[in-house]
């Protein structure tokens, strides 16, 4: 019966998360707390939580690629190659630092890219011009997009959209790189977790299927609700997860 209802948690959590991730993003800020909090040591649950959202961008990047959004090229030599780099970085990282500094600095990055996401720092600044910089400056914005993603991932969806914003691309074909660069990252740091015993695969798929069926509803929860009050939601449970994180033992 303990173990039905951490799956019901699971699934719960999930359903929440992918609904996040589709409004506005940061779903993972709830989900890795309630892998940590259900037993899992803070580094496996950071591996465990990466099966969820692997499942979700597999969807994703499916439907931009059938909607001809995505621009396959581009997006893989400028975006998804270099943050695939920076996330086996990223994710060794994450490995070697341990448990409890890794928990402790996952507290502290749910308030400070919560808090920074209020004052909405991509939204309307997108600079048609931003197109011309060099390749390599962008190359770079996305290594340490990946580095990040490998290390923690949760709220790496904001990172990339303003990565995207640098290259000046609009907010569609943005999300389409957004899915897409989330994908990859996954792909290779999920393989530096399970290659040293960081998973529990049967907890990541059951999270995983909470995230798909949250994603269904996210786009109609967006057109009935808006996002504005999710975010006023969503903010206060964050930093409350984050503190009980920084006190949990």
């Amino acid at each position: 019966m303990a173990e039905l209802g951490s799956y019901l948690i699971l699934l719960v959590a999930g359903f929440i998360a992918g609904t996040l991730n589709v409004v506005a993003g940061g779903g993972s800020f709830l989900t890795l707390p309630v892998l940590i909090f259900l037993g899992l040591p803070p580094t496996v649950a950071n591996g465990t939580n990466r099966v969820a959202v692997l499942t979700q961008n597999v969807g994703a990047v499916w439907s931009f690629h059938q909607h001809g959004v995505m621009d396959w090229r581009a997006s893989l030599l400028s975006a998804a190659l270099p943050a695939m780099t920076g996330a086996w970085l990223g994710a060794e990282v994450a490995i070697w630092v341990g448990d409890d500094t890794f928990k402790d600095t996952l507290a502290f990055l749910m308030v400070a890219v919560t808090l920074w996401t209020l004052w909405d720092p991509v939204k309307g600044k997108l600079d048609s011009s931003a197109g011309g910089r060099p390749r390599w400056m962008i190359a770079l914005a996305f290594f340490l997009v990946g580095v990040y993603s490998g290390f923690v991932q949760a709220g790496v969806g904001f990172l990339i959209l303003a990565a995207t914003t640098l290259w000046g691309l609009d907010l569609v074909k943005g999300n389409a790189v957004k899915v897409l660069v989330i994908l990859a990252t996954m792909v290779v740091s999920l393989w530096v977790f399970a290659s040293q015993g960081k998973v529990d695969w049967l907890l990541g798929f059951v999270l995983g299927a909470g995230n798909l069926a949250g994603g269904l509803v996210g786009v109609r929860l967006t057109v009935l609700k808006g996002h504005g009050w999710i975010k006023k939601v969503v903010t206060a449970t964050v930093i409350l997860f984050a503190l009980r994180l920084w006190f949990f033992e």
